[in-house]
């Protein structure tokens, strides 16, 4: 399975879990047994890295979603935002600009119009700040 799937899959998992909040292995046992699905690892290890950092990937989040609140973002872009600041901040053999790209196209794919752009900007602010070019606190 190539990354770009595996990410798709690590998203449908992270999604399910955000609409159900079972754990994210219940989730793969259920799935594996009722639609003989079987979790690539990296994606495995994605939904699993954003159930684990969740409340510190949400609290980098909503430093960065100008003019938003954390419960009015879609399920589908607080999803995708958890999986990207997740790889941003702790894959660190992934380059931060493919891990946002990979976040816009599934945003493209499964997001509102504006998902794609919103996200996009949103982790633009997160990669500077995570290279040091741009300070954590907001105006």
């Amino acid at each position: 399975m190539k990354r770009r799937e595996a990410r798709e899959q690590a998203f449908i998992l992270a999604f399910e879990q955000t609409i159900n909040n079972d754990s994210i292995q219940h989730i793969i046992d259920a799935a594996g047994m009722s639609r003989d699905l079987i979790a690539d690892e990296f994606a495995e290890k994605l939904a699993q890295g954003v159930e684990d950092h969740r409340e510190e990937l949400d609290e980098i989040i909503s430093q960065y979603i100008r003019g938003w609140k954390m419960n009015r973002l879609s399920k589908t872009a607080l999803t995708i935002l958890r999986m990207a600041v997740y790889e941003i901040r702790f894959e660190k053999d992934i380059p931060a600009q493919v891990s946002a790209n990979e976040a816009v196209e599934l945003a493209k794919k499964y997001g509102a119009s504006e998902d794609a752009a919103f996200i996009n900007g949103v982790l633009a602010s997160v990669i500077r700040a995570e290279n040091g070019e741009e300070s954590h606190e907001q105006p």
